[in-house]
């Protein structure tokens, strides 16, 4: 296209579009968001738009479709969703003014991180942004939420640990240096699982000393070091970096962004992807729904900002006892003082999300309805704090200090702004009578306008004798008095003439010009006043917007604490006593969802007892359905509950601080990436094995069952081996498992122990009695789980006359004898696989003898148990094939 034969406006457009080319442009024209070309084209399809076409002064239309600037959100939040940048152009002087083309200007871009959209934000959850620096040795990470202010920077060293953080954030958009999307990290990966979207910036944005300059700007200092930044290199360019694209991207000031906070990973308990989804921590696993997670159970927060605020700390739980054991007696005391907890809890559910409402002051884009909300917020933290001054736990202390009543805030709000004010900011009746002396006047003028030209009408009727002078209008002329030529003698001399008719005068006095002027101008004068008026007041406010910040956490704070208290006693939760010795404990547990989810009240408890010794692996066997996952999955739970700070829902815990908690629970086919079943569960025990320590919490389902039988047994068996040995590993362990040949470990390995569900049999009947005892299952009850499921009687009864038959190559016995024998973990000379097996098992036939010399030759200090299963397994099988035989 050559912009020279375009239409002024069209080169405009063009332009404008030429300095945002990453981005859709919407270019206001009148009363629409227009685009055109390219733009036109995907917009027209990704929102199901009408593409029609306008004359730009090329030979062919330019594509192009609109839509109605005041129905914008919507549209916008569909295409940022999606992962588009928009740019919003709009015109930036009065049309009625303007001498040629309307200026305009790009005032804002909106991305997946910066939408500010109250449709667009899920009020429970904080919609972050991301920006990773890559450099040769480590990763800098900065954090923002640009709706609440929130503002975090830290540093990692290699890929798992930022990994770790961004499942931690799950962030809706990413933004990165050119080194991070050449660093190996999958980034599709990273877009399909979190749904992320990623772009890669110019390297301007990661100047050292812009980035650095930035900061101090942001934070008025000549000093990084006093923002605690000293050992943050790599971070501080992240950081300095995200504040520029905010920006450049927003256009205004940044000033809710208060502070910056450095943070150690290692504060907080990591949790990889796949224990948050096994956990279902925030959402369940089938429905992504938050009914039946974690969240849904302890979430009885009052306000958006709690919960926000807990989700999470569901989402990082801690490792410090400190810490720990501040938000317990926190809870502890508000459950000894309930009468003032519920009525905290009472104050706290008329306040509005003050986070969110102090950045939109802050951004000048909260309307005078907003000021309201954040006005009756306000009044609730006087009565707040008063209850607050009789608590005494450190914590609970705290927050009481940090509760600034802002009274200066919400008298201003109560003075200026109108108790039911329009939303649009534009048209009037905003600012309250007595406010302001000019606008009350105008206000007078523009409801009494007609009183005050009657009334003036009968001063002068009776000041000049003139009875039939009137007051009159037109559009010309404006307001006038008019005097019939039989009464022009009469009229004063500070009359003065207008314009003459046939039969009459037309005068204008001093007064009759100063009313004129009030009544003419006073609507549009009184609708500016009352918008400069209101920004006027809105900017004081964002001049508070620390003090506003500091009293929001700490409102979202009570509101966790007590929400927390509430559950902890409607649910019958016991404080937890923590201990740094590796030891859990727990009496009569229970699974917290899974008993609120039941409806008779019948869930069984159980207890878990590990440590670091002699309790280190619990093996867990029995049928399927008996609860073997619901009890593992309610001990994580306990134990990360516990660690947020929460009551736990036991008659009595103990519980040892652990660093992570792993689960192997399940696995789906990954189709997309072309792994099976199986890949993802070895994917996954990998993972765990090689980023596990002593201080961790391993929960492991069915470890091996995704491929056969006997690889299978052989991996479960090479695991739990690894995990029992402390010098390895000797992470405390709940392994459940259907190999039940594995409960021969106990006794064998240090610190395994067996457990099973226990279940009563009825003839060929089964009831799951979902209590944890001692001991091992001797059988699988697969059968008899097949029959409950529904599966055709013919089919059970041809299943158990093949069990007999296979009953006979049961490798249990053999399994006892491989202990018998011992391991000394060397390599062997010779391995058979499962092809080798089954082929001397049809076709091998040899005499006793043959058999007698491979035993005598065989050395068995050379071999590990699993060389050992795979060697009387073959030799078993041939002497059975040669009996057969003969």
């Amino acid at each position: 296209m050559k912009s020279k034969e375009m239409t002024p406006m069209m080169k405009e457009y063009v332009r404008t579009k030429e300095q945002y080319k990453d981005c859709i442009l919407f270019y206001r024209l009148g009363d629409f968001y227009e685009m055109f070309f390219e733009d036109a084209k995907l917009v027209s399809k990704e929102l199901e738009l009408t593409l029609t076409g306008k004359d730009c002064g090329l030979d062919e239309r330019a594509p192009m479709c609109g839509i109605p600037y005041h129905a914008v959100d919507g549209y916008l939040n569909r295409l940022v969703s999606n992962g588009h940048k928009v740019a919003i152009c709009e015109q930036v002087e009065d049309p009625k003014l303007a001498k040629g083309l309307v200026k305009r200007e790009v005032i804002k871009i909106v991305t997946p991180g910066t939408n500010m959209s109250v449709q667009a934000l899920d009020e429970s959850k904080n919609n972050y942004i991301m920006c990773i620096v890559c450099t040769a040795d480590k990763y800098g990470i900065s954090i923002a939420d640009i709706s609440t202010g929130d503002y975090l920077v830290t540093e990692v060293e290699n890929q798992r640990k930022l990994l770790d953080e961004i499942t931690k954030f799950t962030p809706t958009e990413i933004i990165c240096n050119q080194s991070f999307l050449v660093s190996g990290v999958d980034i599709e990966d990273l877009k399909q699982r979190f749904g992320t979207s990623i772009y890669g910036l110019e390297d301007w944005y990661f100047d050292d000393d812009l980035c650095k300059r930035t900061l101090k700007e942001q934070f008025e200092t000549d000093s990084l070091e006093g923002l605690g930044l000293k050992d943050y290199n790599c971070g501080v360019i992240a950081a300095g970096a995200i504040l520029q694209y905010f920006k450049e991207t927003q256009k205004t000031s940044l000033s809710n962004f208060t502070r910056l906070v450095p943070y150690v990973t290692g504060k907080y308990m990591v949790l990889d992807s796949s224990t948050r989804r096994n956990l279902e921590l925030t959402e369940t696993m089938r429905e992504k729904n938050k009914r039946g997670s974690l969240l849904w159970v302890l979430d009885k927060t009052k306000t958006a900002m709690g919960a926000r605020l807990l989700r999470n700390y569901l989402e990082q739980p801690l490792i410090e006892l400190e810490e720990i054991e501040k938000r317990q007696e926190a809870i502890e005391e508000l459950n000894a003082n309930v009468i003032s907890r519920e009525e905290i809890r009472e104050y706290l559910n008329p306040v509005y999300d003050m986070e969110r409402l102090s950045s939109r002051i802050s951004y000048q884009s909260a309307n005078p309805r907003d000021l309201i909300s954040f006005k009756s917020s306000l009044s609730m933290i006087p009565p707040i704090k008063y209850l607050l001054n009789s608590f005494q736990s450190p914590l609970m202390r705290e927050l009481h200090d940090s509760l600034d009543e802002l009274e200066d805030v919400c008298s201003l709000i109560d003075r200026a702004i109108m108790d039911d004010p329009p939303l649009v900011i534009k048209d009037g009746g905003i600012i309250k009578e007595g406010y302001n002396e000019e606008i009350d006047r105008l206000r007078k003028a523009k409801t009494e306008g007609k009183q005050w030209l009657s009334e003036l009408e009968a001063r002068e009727r009776e000041k000049t004798g003139i009875k039939n002078l009137r007051i009159k209008y037109n559009k010309v002329f404006g307001y006038y008095l008019e005097v019939t030529n039989s009464y022009k003698d009469m009229v004063p001399d500070y009359y003065m003439r207008k314009q003459t008719l046939t039969n009459a005068e037309r005068y204008i006095t001093p007064e009759l010009k100063e009313l004129e002027d009030v009544i003419l101008g006073a609507e549009d004068k009184l609708f500016s006043m009352e918008y400069n008026l209101f920004t006027d007041v809105r900017e004081t406010i964002s001049k508070e917007v620390l003090r506003i910040q500091t009293t929001a956490r700490a409102l979202a704070a009570i509101d966790v604490f007590t929400s927390l208290a509430f559950v902890a006693e409607k649910n019958d939760y016991v404080r937890p006593k923590m201990n740094s010795r590796g030891i859990i404990d727990i009496k009569n547990g229970r699974h917290p969802v899974v008993e609120k989810m039941m409806q008779n009240d019948l869930f069984i408890a159980n207890d878990t007892y590990l440590d670091n010794g002699n309790h280190r692996v619990s093996i867990i066997t029995g049928p399927n359905m008996a609860g073997k996952s619901t009890y593992m999955r309610q001990t994580a739970l306990i134990v990360l509950m516990a660690q947020v700070g929460s009551f736990v829902p036991a008659d009595s815990a103990k519980i040892g601080i652990c660093d992570r908690i792993f689960t192997r629970v399940g696995a789906s086919d990954d189709l997309a990436s072309g792994q099976s079943t199986f890949m993802v569960e070895m994917t996954e025990v990998a993972n765990i094995l090689r980023n596990a320590t002593s201080n961790s919490l391993l929960i492991l389902d069915e470890i091996g069952r995704g491929t056969s039988t006997f690889d299978g047994l052989s991996i479960a068996w090479a695991v739990v081996e690894h995990i029992s040995n402390s010098r390895l590993l000797g992470a405390k362990t709940l392994f459940a498992t259907h190999y039940h040949e594995l409960t021969e470990l106990e006794g064998k390995l240090a610190g395994v122990n067996n457990y099973c569900i226990a279940v009563k049999e009825k003839g060929d009947d089964i009831v799951f009695l979902r209590k944890i005892v001692k001991g091992g299952a001797d059988k699988s009850y697969g059968i008899q789980v097949a029959k409950l499921a529904g599966v055709p009687d013919s089919v059970i009864e041809r299943a158990k006359e093949l069990v007999d038959e296979l009953s006979n190559a049961d490798i249990t016995a053999t399994v006892r004898e491989i202990q018998a024998v011992g391991s000394k973990n060397k390599p062997k000379a010779k391995k058979y696989d499962q092809v080798d097996l089954e082929q001397i098992s049809l076709f091998d036939t040899v005499s006793d003898e043959d058999i007698l010399k491979e035993l005598d030759e065989i050395d068995v200090s050379t071999l590990t148990p699993i060389d050992a299963l795979n060697t009387i397994y073959r030799l078993q099988n041939r002497l059975r094939n040669r009996w057969g035989n003969s």
